[in-house]
């Protein structure tokens, strides 16, 4: 198996159609089946179950393209590194983020680091908590920045900051008066939530069951800002980080008393891959900052 069809392969995988994969690698149909007749016959299995004139990733293609895209993302980093020792200046990170530090944070670290290291660039990748750390782990990024901190003991961490968590409302919510509440005052109100892999997510439920609250979950979003337009709207209220971007809120941010009301933000990336140059560089820039903060 090269490179080169290994590649081809996971963009199969992704697409399940070869019409859609010949296009995407620009290579002919009869070139890309031929690939795969070759590539199924040194897997030992077959890799696709054909459905109707198309291709459905069967349990042996799972696994095989689990460890194909570690693959190619270990020469990837290994091109990156290499490309770095050459040159400590130049290269590349590849970051993953949370939806959450979108607006803000990661922006302004990657211009401030950018000042100092204008050679260096980003392969930068969004997500959720569970998402972008599994990807650590499959070699795809160099470092995530996300929360809460990684319960596999094959991350490291560092943290950046913490922080508070506060109950959104509406204008105008019967909540509004105060200063500080503990979330046991939201009792009997509907929630606005993040999905359950959401690390967000994963706090606020913690955070209700110690409050002895089973509250009607009437949506689950996938980003902070789709939250917070839902509890403007009436829809509910929610638990979200207290913002930092210094804007404008559709809603009201009222400081949670409970002990646990905190978000840890770190730096998470996995112990036995080495980072390369860049990446080492970059962690090295948000660790000082985060120290001085």
């Amino acid at each position: 198996m090269n490179l080169t069809e290994l590649r081809w392969f996971v963009v199969l995988a992704e697409t399940e159609h070869v019409t859609d994969a010949a296009a995407e690698l620009a290579v002919s149909q009869p070139t890309l089946s031929r690939a795969l007749a070759r590539f199924e016959r040194e897997a030992g299995a077959p890799l696709f179950d054909r459905v109707n004139r198309r291709l459905r990733l069967n349990p042996y293609g799972q696994i095989m393209l689990e460890h194909a895209r570690r693959s190619l993302a270990e020469m990837t980093s290994a091109r990156d590194r290499i490309a770095a020792l050459r040159d400590p200046d130049t290269g590349r990170v590849r970051l993953a983020f949370l939806h959450s530090l979108a607006s803000w944070y990661v922006p302004e670290q990657l211009r401030r680091f950018r000042e100092s290291a204008p050679a260096i660039g980003f392969d930068l990748f969004q997500g959720p908590a569970q998402e972008i750390t599994q990807r650590v782990l499959d070699g795809q990024v160099d470092i995530a920045i996300t929360a809460p901190r990684p319960d596999a003991p094959e991350f490291g961490w560092r943290r950046l900051y913490v922080d508070q968590l506060c109950l959104a409302v509406p204008h105008g919510h019967r909540l509004t008066g105060r200063s500080r509440l503990r979330l046991s005052a939201a009792k009997g109100e509907p929630f606005i939530a993040l999905a359950e892999t959401a690390g967000l997510r994963q706090l606020t439920d913690q955070l209700l069951a110690e409050d002895g609250l089973k509250p009607d979950i009437v949506f689950e979003a996938t980003e902070i800002p789709a939250v917070e337009g839902l509890v403007a709207a009436g829809f509910g209220v929610a638990v979200i980080p207290v913002p930092r971007d210094g804007g404008r809120s559709r809603t009201v941010h009222l400081p949670l008393s409970n002990e646990g009301a905190k978000r840890e933000v770190g730096l998470a990336w996995d112990k036995a891959r080495a980072l390369s140059p860049p990446a080492k560089r970059f962690a090295a820039f948000l660790s000082n900052d985060a120290s001085h903060a």
